[in-house]
Formats: C-alpha cells, sequence, structure tokens
C-alpha cells in the first residue's frame, strides 16, 4: 500500500470510527459538527481523537479541543508533534489555524473546505472571519482581485495543510483511487444527518457559549 493511500485510509478511518461518534454526541447537545484527529506518521494510528465542545467554550473548537487534550496525555507516552499528523474534518478557522501552529503540527489535513462550511452546513464564519480581519488589500486590489487571493498559506515555514481530496488524487492506482474517493463521499455523506441535527438544535435555542451560531 502506498503513502499516499494508507495515509487517507487512516484519516477516513479516524473520522469514521472515532471523531463522528463523539460528533454526534456533542451535535445533539449544541455544538458544532468540527472535529480533529492526531496520527502517528510512523505508524498511521490514531493517538487521539476530539470534536468541538462549545457549550462549555467558544473557544474550544474540535482542533482545539483536541490539542488540549493531546497535551494533557502523559509526556512518556505522547509522540512529539513534529512527529504527527494533524487531521481537520473541516478546514481549520483562523483560531485552530494558530493553534495547530502554535503546538508544532507541521503537517494536516482537511475533509471539507471552507466553501462546505457555508454552502453544506450555513456556518460560514470561517471564510468571513478571515477576510474581515485578516485580509488586507493591497494598493489597486478590487472586490475581483481579492477574491482570488487564498485565504491562508497553505505550505509556509510552519506547516504545509492539503485536503483528504488532494491526497486521494495524488494516488497513482486509478481501482485504489476510485475505490477511496466512494470512502470519501460515503464518509462525507454521515455529515448530513450531523448537520441536521445542528440547524434543529440551533433553531430551537439548544445550549452553546459560542457568540456565532
Amino acid at each position: 500500500m502506498s503513502q499516499p493511500e494508507a495515509l487517507a485510509s487512516a484519516l477516513l478511518t479516524a473520522t469514521e470510527h472515532s471523531i463522528i461518534p463523539l460528533t454526534a454526541e456533542q451535535v445533539a447537545q449544541g455544538s458544532k459538527l468540527f472535529g480533529a484527529a492526531i496520527l502517528e506518521r510512523s505508524s498511521l494510528k490514531t493517538v487521539l481523537a476530539e470534536t468541538n465542545n462549545e457549550r462549555e467554550s467558544p473557544l474550544l473548537h474540535g482542533e482545539i479541543n483536541c490539542i488540549q487534550q493531546f497535551c494533557k496525555l502523559p509526556k512518556d507516552g505522547r509522540p512529539e508533534t513534529k512527529d504527527c499528523i494533524f487531521f481537520a474534518t473541516h478546514e481549520p478557522c483562523s483560531l485552530c489555524l494558530s493553534g495547530i501552529t502554535w503546538s508544532g503540527f507541521n503537517e494536516f489535513y482537511y475533509m471539507f473546505t471552507y466553501e462546505d462550511s457555508r454552502d453544506l452546513f450555513a456556518i460560514p464564519y470561517d471564510i468571513d472571519i478571515l477576510k474581515s480581519v485578516y485580509q488586507v488589500p493591497s494598493e489597486g486590489d478590487t472586490e475581483e482581485t481579492l477574491a482570488t487571493k487564498p485565504l491562508y498559506n497553505r505550505k509556509n515555514k510552519f506547516f504545509t495543510a492539503r485536503s483528504l481530496a488532494e491526497l486521494i488524487d495524488s494516488i497513482e492506482n486509478d481501482e485504489t483511487k476510485t475505490k477511496l474517493k466512494g470512502e470519501l463521499q460515503r464518509v462525507k455523506q454521515i455529515y448530513d444527518q450531523l448537520s441536521a441535527t445542528y440547524q434543529e438544535g440551533k433553531n430551537t435555542g439548544a445550549e452553546s457559549s459560542s457568540f456565532f451560531k
């Protein structure tokens, strides 16, 4: 099994078996459906998975909660962040990008893009905040030219970020690629019900400490 194939398979397995059960529990109580996992780079085993817990704090996004719990693991049994791969179910917001960076994770993947969060899950805040707070226009920029600029550097001196779809597209074996694309679509579809549960709870006033509903 090639490295991209093994990694894509491990990320999908971590999502379905480690992240989604936690997310379903928290979404039912009012939290958003963002989750994360940390995998050991050498074995691709899941070290830890977590999900959003905005009921407790608006800062406990899935990625931040995962990092917090990771740091609570005993040091003698916890891998170094440089020896791990970070995975986010949804492309990390500005808070979580900073958390990943400050924690020393130098490689991360995500399943849903910012546009997916906005269009599929009615959660547009990641794009809104990145554009409103961080996207500084250069002289002569227009709305059209700004729209063509990436919201962050996906490859920089701190980390390399890549979507799971891109990882699967890099697999050379067409049969394997097709199989994993099908698995990716199947796992993504599980989030349809999680999203429906979240939206229903939002409309009925489910408990959350987040300013952004």
